[in-house]
């Protein structure tokens, strides 16, 4: 009896106790918070983890620990095109964006976005900084499922003291863009009270025009990088030492165990190319393995196991994986269309059915009006570790009219040394390939894609470009009817690239 008693005594002891090492118990009914970071024009090479030998970047690093990495993770070539394909699940074809300037930055009016979906699971939904998908009437992030936004007047331009429109309302802050962004950040958090929230952060740094706070600068500078590339540094660390800033927030009012936190860049790497890209081919607006490759980091304390996952992966994926996470019933109309895939069975160590995924890659940005001269003009087809690339103007009389990307694919072809983000090495980074033909490369083992394989695998060949065939056939007519090809080829003569 005597036994029974302190058996009993001792059981409901240690069920009422805390486990080990545990300061809270995680509620599992609760959704979870998401906050998605989108860095513009910053590099899978640029973050410490990555092997950068100049950057600093302990926040990044550390979230790398704790985070599942997809290592294998490939965005659109450049801007417009991955914000749209990210907040949609499906190919910026597919949503009418293939450039980055208007009217074919604007994400078509009838598309269902991510934070549409998340409100209907009870989600707060807030943007904050750059969004790129049109900012007029219909297009502006309050028409496209957020309740809350931020951002700052001229954009890139103005990095210090900006003004800050906050739901539609202005005010002057002081001090550097970014600080104001993840202050804005905060602030939403807080609003949000209870609910359960979504928040979608792009910085504009380190996207030209170049800036940073002068100490930041000073000190890349005195690592003997000009004042460039030195900038170009500054702006990341300064999203660095931000990052660090919000995480502090998140454990202060006792949000970390319940945020899932997803750090990611838009496409390759720009104005630091010259300095380091992780041994890797080609820039922003390339089909390289440079110039689609991102770092993906995802977060989520206490419920996700730290690792790399080398599954090929895309920011088409994030959409489905987040609305599975939330509890959102996606549509089916909307279901068919989706081009991306859950990844929370490779999340959770479990069977992943997707590994003979193709990811299809064009890099756009031709002259309005001539769309289907560009068809292969840079293209690229991947498939697990194999990636192929045709790259190379599209041999278009009217296209030649205009400066586009096939410009600099035609003076590529006549010995162009320097050009956009490189001084030296326009040949190696915006590499022509040879006539027609298609080059083959495994990127796990070549990332700088030297050794074509080609010739040794023909069947790999033949299924991938006919499966880019079938590709395009289906996406050229909704793309189209989607204004993917709209406006005047002139526009482009106005128009910097961005």
């Amino acid at each position: 009896m005597i036994n029974s008693f302190f058996q009993t005594a001792l059981l409901i002891l240690v069920f009422s106790l805390p486990m080990f090492g545990q300061e809270k118990k995680h509620d599992t009914d609760k959704k979870p918070n998401i906050i998605f970071i989108l860095t513009d024009d910053q590099g899978y090479g640029d973050v410490a983890k990555h092997g950068h030998p100049y950057l600093d970047s302990p926040n990044m690093d550390r979230l790398y620990d704790e985070s599942v990495r997809f290592d294998s993770f490939y965005v659109s070539p450049s801007c417009s095109p991955t914000r749209a394909a990210l907040l949609t699940g499906m190919h910026e074809f597919r949503n009418g964006v293939t450039h980055t300037i208007q009217p074919r930055e604007h994400l078509h009016k009838d598309a269902i976005t991510l934070p549409d979906l998340l409100k209907t699971a009870g989600y707060k939904t807030g943007f904050v900084g750059k969004w790129h998908l049109g900012n007029s009437k219909g297009y502006a992030p309050q028409y496209r499922g957020f309740d809350w936004y931020a951002k700052n007047a001229k954009g890139p331009h103005k990095h210090f003291d900006v003004e800050m429109i906050r739901n539609g309302k202005r005010r002057q802050v002081k001090g550097f863009r970014e600080d104001a962004f993840f202050d804005e950040a905060m602030t939403f958090i807080n609003e949000a009270d209870d609910q359960p929230f979504f928040l979608y952060l792009c910085t504009y740094s380190p996207h030209t025009p170049l800036g940073a706070p002068q100490d930041l600068v000073a000190k890349y500078e005195a690592k003997g990088l000009n004042n460039k590339h030195a900038t170009y540094l500054a702006m990341i660390e300064n999203i660095d030492y931000n990052l660090g800033r919000l995480d502090a927030f998140l454990k202060k009012r006792d949000l970390a165990e319940d945020t899932i936190l997803i750090f990611m860049n838009d496409n390759g790497v720009t104005e630091g190319l010259d300095v380091y890209n992780a041994g890797m081919r080609g820039p922003k607006c390339t089909v390289w393995e440079g110039g689609t490759r991102a770092f993906s980091f995802w977060r989520w304390p206490g419920q996700w196991k730290p690792q790399t996952v080398n599954n090929l992966t895309a920011h088409l994926d994030v959409l489905p994986t987040l609305c599975e996470l939330a509890g959102v019933e996606i549509p089916s109309e909307l279901e068919e269309e989706l081009e991306g895939y859950s990844l929370l069975p490779l999340i959770n160590d479990q069977k992943w059915d997707q590994d003979n995924r193709l990811l299809f890659h064009n890099v756009g940005r031709w002259p309005s009006g001539t769309a289907a001269a560009h068809k292969y003009a840079m293209s690229s087809i991947r498939k697990g570790n194999y990636l192929l690339v045709h790259s190379s103007d599209c041999g278009d009389a009217v296209c030649a009219r205009y400066p586009s990307q096939c410009t600099t694919m035609r003076k590529v072809k006549k010995g162009l040394i320097s050009t956009t983000y490189t001084q030296k090495n326009a040949q190696f980074h915006w590499a022509v390939t040879p006539g027609d033909s298609w080059q083959l490369f495994n990127v796990k083992d070549d990332p700088a894609c030297l050794k074509d394989l080609s010739k040794s695998k023909p069947e790999l060949i033949f299924e991938m470009t006919k499966a880019y065939d079938q590709w395009w056939d289906e996406q050229f007519p909704i793309m189209m009817a989607r204004n993917g090809d709209a406006g005047s080829p002139e526009a482009n003569k106005r128009v910097k690239k961005k």
